[in-house]
Parts: C-alpha cells; structure tokens; sequence
C-alpha cells in the first residue's frame, strides 16, 4: 500500500505492508522514541551522549517543534500500522556561506536490506531539492548526514549512495568528578571568575572568534546563544580587563548526573599559557558542586590546537564518533 497524502511522499507500494506518511505530532513522539530505542542495540548507540543519545518522547517533541514546517520536514515509515522508522530534514548557514540541508534517518534493524533504507533516503533527496529550489539557494546548497562510526548499516547506505566524508567529531566522558586533577597557577594579572550578564557579548565572541577559519561550522548569532544560556556553570579567564577565555559547561537538562562542557576557547594571543586546563577544571568543579557525577564533550578530531590531549589529562576517555557527510546537490 502507499500513502500520498503530504507533500512528496514517496510511495512504498512494491515493498508490501510498507508505506510513508506525514508527521502528527505529539501523537506520533512516543512512537519515534521507541523506534530510537530500537536501534540501540544494533547500531550501538550510547544512551548517555550528549551529541545523539536516545531521545524520551517529550524530546523528540521539543525537537521536532524546533523544525521549520515538521509536517512536511519530517516522515515515518509505516508497516502494518505501526512506526518502524523515520527521516527528519533541518537547514542552516555555515561561515562560509554554505547552506547545509542535513537529513537523519532511523530505522528498525529487523526492517533493514529490503530497500526501506534507500526509499528514505530518496525521500529526504527529493524534498531538500524543492527546499533549494523554494529558498533559491542551489548555488550554495550541499546534502548533508550524519551517522556514528558504530552504525554500519547507515554508513554503507550514504556512502552507496554517493556522500563522502567530511569531518567527525569524537566524543569524551570524565566517569567521577570526583577525581579531578589540581590545577596550576597562572601568570601574573590573570583571574578565572563566573560571567555575568555584562559580559555575556563578550563570551560569545570569543567562542565565535575561535571559530575563525574553520571548516563546516555552523553561523552563531548572538541571538541563539541567549536564547539557550545557562551560565551558572559558565567560566572565564581575565587578562586585566581583557577576556582570554571561556569554559561554558552546564548540567544536562536530561540527565543531572551528567555536566557538559559546551564550548571551550581560549583566544590566540593567550594560548599557551595554561588558561585553557584551569578555566576546564574550574568549570568540572562547578558541574561537581551543582550535583553532577560525569562529564561529557565533544571535539572535532582534526582540531588543530590537540585539545584532545587537553581533555585526556585531566582525566577524559573517548567513547565514541559522529561523523558528517556530504553530497553535492545537482539541480
């Protein structure tokens, strides 16, 4: 059978018992978190990731209300009734001008290999080509995917299908805040101290400037980073009136035992100098003190100033990788 109603549906009628159809809403959260927890075992998926964990229902509904038109945006697979996978599809602005259209499917391991996986896929190509078309920007448009190094399945579909690997990023966890290192002192006229509201302008643009020249990273506005502000855990480094650098860390809104480190940028002039372990242990404590048990971050594997070996010092240990990939669009 197949389903048309929604706009570019794809039908599945030579796959029987199988059919697409639209988003519902809340309706539908519970069973696409189900689907998630589904796939946990096969692909491997870390429960406690801060990048891609597994999602409650009332996550996935924050999510899919955080997307443009989700109705539309946003498809399940159907068999026999029920909800054995979806495709999600979100756009943004990279630095460089590149308008990314990511897609990110999920599917059942027991519905695999007969060609569900690819129908999905011609979906999420298919509507982000009248998504280019509709924004008009075919001259800076590139198919983008996501999928962990552990889900092997999702990774022999996209690179079959023509995407390449761009970058990744490897994911690290501090298992007992209990045991952090000391620090070290500091140069002279140098003072790690929370960041008040004054200073919030400034803290986002040492992030932002960190970023600088970097590849495939998405445009922060002031804006966003208010909107998602959480400084009781935020630390930055003085150099007199100047700031040097930021350790924004927060505790995980899903999970209180858990803290994560969001960003962490120290700028170039005062590299080098140790602000970037004490404003990362200064933020560790806090997490500690507001009732966080672990830790989490994120880092790109190619990042040029080893904040990996930073991060294993003080006591991190990789758990796993995300990687994105990507696709010319030929319109």
């Amino acid at each position: 059978m197949g389903v048309s109603s929604g706009e570019g549906l794809a039908s599945l009628e030579w796959v029987p018992g199988y059919a697409f159809r639209p988003y519902h809403g809340q309706a539908d959260d519970g069973a696409m978190a189900a689907v998630r927890l589904g796939c946990a075992e096969r692909d491997r998926i870390d429960a406690r990731s801060v990048v891609e964990g597994l999602p409650t229902a009332a996550e996935i509904a924050d999510a899919s209300a955080k997307l443009d038109d989700p109705s539309r945006n946003q498809v399940l697979v159907e068999h026999n009734g029920g909800v054995v996978g979806y495709s999600t599809i979100r756009w943004w602005q990279e630095r460089d001008g590149t308008r990314l259209y990511l897609h990110r499917g999920y599917l059942l391991p027991e519905h695999r290999g007969q060609g569900i996986g690819s129908a999905m896929l011609n979906w999420a190509e298919s509507r982000v080509h009248r998504l280019v078309q509709q924004h008009g920007t075919a001259q800076t448009a590139v198919l983008g995917a996501n999928a962990m190094a552990s889900e092997q399945d999702a990774t022999e579909l996209l690179l079959d299908a023509g995407y390449r690997r761009v970058f990744s990023l490897v994911e690290l966890e501090l298992a007992d805040l209990r045991q952090l290192p000391d620090g070290k002192p500091l140069p002279a006229g140098i003072r790690v101290g929370p960041i008040d509201p004054n200073s919030y302008r400034a803290a986002w643009k040492t992030v932002v400037d960190s970023y600088a020249g970097a590849a495939f990273t998405e445009r922060w506005t002031f804006e966003s980073f208010l909107a998602t502000a959480d400084p009781a855990c935020w630390r930055a480094a003085w150099d007199g009136e100047h700031m040097a650098g930021v350790a924004l860390c927060s505790i995980r809104r899903q999970d209180p035992n858990v803290g994560e480190v969001e960003e962490l940028s120290v700028r170039k002039e005062s590299r080098r100098l140790g602000l970037g372990r004490t404003l990362l242990l200064e933020g560790l404590r806090c997490l500690r003190d507001h009732g966080a048990q672990t830790a989490r971050l994120y880092t790109g594997t190619a990042n040029p100033y080893r904040s990996y070996d930073l991060y294993e010092s003080v006591g991190f240990r990789r758990q796993n990788e995300h990687v994105r990939y990507r696709k010319p669009i030929t319109v």
